[in-house]
């Protein structure tokens, strides 16, 4: 059997629990290279997925606390979906991503793991990009740190999330 050393997993398993909802302690504080965060602006931030399910993976998030996407308000629901597109341009540009998913679980049946505040997904794919371990194994290969492509995308992400 081979085994796999993982051990930025270490912090998962053992580290500090956020009290309440992880979005909303984002949203409210500011250091953002501690959290991960990309960009944020009065509507919404753009947030790494620390347990991503391909390197590059990040989340477009309202500031807004909701479970409930018909809540949202309209111009928020607007502004994320225009900072996808851009989020989708800078996968493709920096990580050379050769597609995107882009998709919302909401609510826990719906398959949300953190079901109770809303989020867009963007997970950058490339061809071959995942196989039998996923399945059978219940296991990711990531080729690339997390804190490696996070530093590339922060230098970067101003310059797509920014513009018009």
């Amino acid at each position: 059997m081979q085994k796999l050393y993982a051990p930025w997993r270490d912090e998962y398993v053992k580290g500090e629990r956020i009290e309440g909802c992880v979005f909303c302690h984002i949203s409210k504080h500011t250091d953002d290279e501690s959290l991960g965060v990309l960009y944020r602006d009065e509507h919404c931030f753009v947030v790494m997925n620390r347990y991503p399910y391909s390197p590059g993976h990040f989340m477009i998030i309202p500031h807004f606390h909701t479970d409930s996407l018909e809540e949202l308000d309209s111009n928020v629901w607007l502004h994320m979906t225009a900072l996808a597109q851009k989020g989708v341009a800078m996968l493709k540009n920096e990580l050379n991503a050769k597609g995107v998913n882009i998709g919302m679980n909401l609510g826990a049946v719906g398959g949300a793991g953190i079901a109770e505040h809303i989020h867009l997904h963007l997970v950058p794919r490339w061809m071959g990009d995942t196989n039998f371990i996923t399945t059978i194994g219940e296991t990711r290969v990531y080729s690339v740190d997390f804190d490696e492509i996070y530093k590339k995308l922060l230098k970067v992400s101003k310059q797509y999330f920014c513009s018009n």
